[in-house]
C-alpha cells in the first residue's frame, strides 16, 4: 500500500493516482443485483476477476452472494484464504502443478471447476482419488461464445456421463456464457439473444437429468446480459460481476443503465498551454483497452491520450482550470483490465474516505 490514508477526510488529501469507489453508488448497484436474483428465484455467484477485493466481495455475500466465480486458480486461493468456501473456478484447470494446487483447495473450500474435454476429466479424477477426496466439476457449454466449451446436447451428456463414471468427480451442473448478447443495444433483441442462448443450456441439462444424471447448478449470465439472463426458466445461478462498479465499457458497448461507482483520482502536473492539461495517470493506472476513461468535470475535451504514466488531455477552448497541483476525478474505462493496476481501492461516501481496501487477489494470473 503506498498510504497513509487519512480515514475521514477528504478526497483531495488523498496522494494520485488513487482509485476510488463512491459506496453508496457500488452497495446501491450490489442491492440491485441481488434484489434482481431474489425476485426471479435465481443464486448470485458474482464473478470477481475484475473485483479482486475481499471487503467488496464480503459485501455482495452480505447482501446475499452464495460466493464467487473466478476466473483463475490463484484467485479462488486468496478467496479460501479468507474464508470464503463456495467457489466455482469458470474455466479449466490443467497440468500437474495447477492440479495439484486444485486438489489442495478442497482442505480448505468448496471449489468447482469447468471441464470441457475427458483429458482434463481424467487428469483431475486421477489427482482427486489418489488423496481420496471427491472435486466438484461443472460441464462448460459453448453457446455462442466460440472459445472453450462442450458443443450442446449430445456431447454434454457424453462428458457428463464420463464425469459421473470417475469416483474422484462429482458432476455439480453446467455453465455456459451468452457472450455474444451483450453488446445489442436493441432490449428487445438482446432478450431474444440471449433467451436462445440460455435455451441451449438448459437444453442440455435437461438431457442430463433424462440421461439420469444428477445436475443442480446451471450458471450462466454477466453484467453484460443484465437483467435478461436472471430471467431465463432453468438458470439456477448468475455470474453478473462487473456491475457493481459500471464503467465507460458496460455502459457504452455493452449498454448497461447503472451508474458509475470506480474512478480514478488524478493530479494536474502540468499545463504547458491554456488547452492542454497532464495528469499523473497514465496506461499504469488505467486502461484503455476496451474503452477510453472520461474524465469528469472539465470543459469540453478536444482530444484525450494516454503514455505510460500520463494523461494528456486537449480541451476545445482555453481555460484557466483546473491548475497545476489541482485533482481530476475520472471515471474508468474497463474496470477488469483497471483494478488489478492498483494495490488498494479507497472507498468514498459523501466526499471523504471511509474505507481502504487491498486487492487481495491482484497478480493472481497462475
Amino acid at each position: 500500500m503506498s498510504g497513509p490514508f487519512p480515514i475521514g477526510e477528504t478526497k483531495a488529501a488523498l496522494d494520485t493516482p488513487a482509485l476510488l469507489v463512491n459506496l453508496d453508488v457500488m452497495q446501491a448497484n450490489i442491492a440491485r443485483i441481488a434484489e434482481t436474483c431474489r425476485r426471479h428465484g435465481v443464486q448470485w455467484r458474482p464473478h470477481i476477476k475484475g473485483q479482486k477485493t475481499i471487503g467488496i466481495i464480503r459485501k455482495e455475500i452480505e447482501a446475499g452472494a452464495i460466493g464467487v466465480t473466478c476466473a483463475k486458480l490463484g484467485e479462488a486461493e486468496v478467496m479460501a484464504d479468507a474464508g470464503i468456501r463456495s467457489i466455482l473456478i469458470a474455466n479449466q484447470i490443467v497440468g500437474a502443478i495447477k492440479v495439484r494446487r486444485l486438489i489442495d483447495l478442497l482442505d480448505r473450500a468448496e471449489p468447482m471447476v469447468a471441464v470441457d474435454c475427458l483429458g482434463n476429466v481424467s487428469e483431475l479424477a486421477e489427482a482427486a482419488a489418489s488423496r481420496g477426496r471427491r472435486l466438484g466439476v461443472v460441464i462448460e457449454v459453448d453457446i455462442g461464445m466460440k472459445r472453450a466449451g462442450v458443443s450442446p446436447g449430445e456431447a454434454v451428456v457424453a462428458l457428463a456421463k464420463a464425469v459421473a463414471e470417475r469416483p474422484g468427480l462429482l458432476l455439480r451442473g453446467l455453465a455456459g456464457w451468452e457472450s455474444p448478447a451483450v453488446t445489442i443495444a436493441d432490449p428487445a433483441k438482446k432478450r431474444e439473444a440471449v433467451t436462445t442462448a440460455v435455451a441451449l443450456l438448459t437444453a442440455s441439462a435437461d438431457a442430463c437429468r433424462k440421461a439420469g444424471h444428477r445436475i443442480d447448478i446451471v450458471s450462466c449470465g454477466g453484467s453484460g446480459t443484465f437483467p435478461y439472463c436472471i430471467e431465463q426458466p432453468g438458470i439456477t445461478e448468475v455470474q453478473v460481476g462487473g456491475a457493481i462498479f459500471s464503467d465507460i465499457c458496460y455502459r457504452t458497448k455493452y449498454h448497461l443503465d447503472f451508474p458509475f461507482a470506480l474512478t480514478l483520482l488524478a493530479t494536474v502536473t502540468s499545463r504547458p498551454n491554456p488547452t492542454r492539461i497532464v495528469l499523473d495517470a497514465g496506461k499504469k493506472s488505467l486502461s484503455s483497452d476496451t474503452a477510453m476513461p472520461q474524465p469528469i468535470g472539465l470543459p469540453e475535451i478536444a482530444n484525450l491520450r494516454l503514455s505510460a504514466e500520463h494523461m494528456t488531455i486537449e480541451l476545445a477552448g482555453p481555460s484557466l482550470e483546473p491548475r497545476v497541483g489541482g485533482q481530476v476525478e475520472i471515471i474508468v474505462g474497463y474496470s477488469d483490465t483497471t483494478v488489478h493496476l492498483h494495490d488498494e481501492i479507497i472507498g468514498i461516501r459523501n466526499g471523504r474516505v471511509e474505507a481502504v481496501w487491498p486487492i487481495s487477489a491482484r497478480g493472481q494470473s497462475k
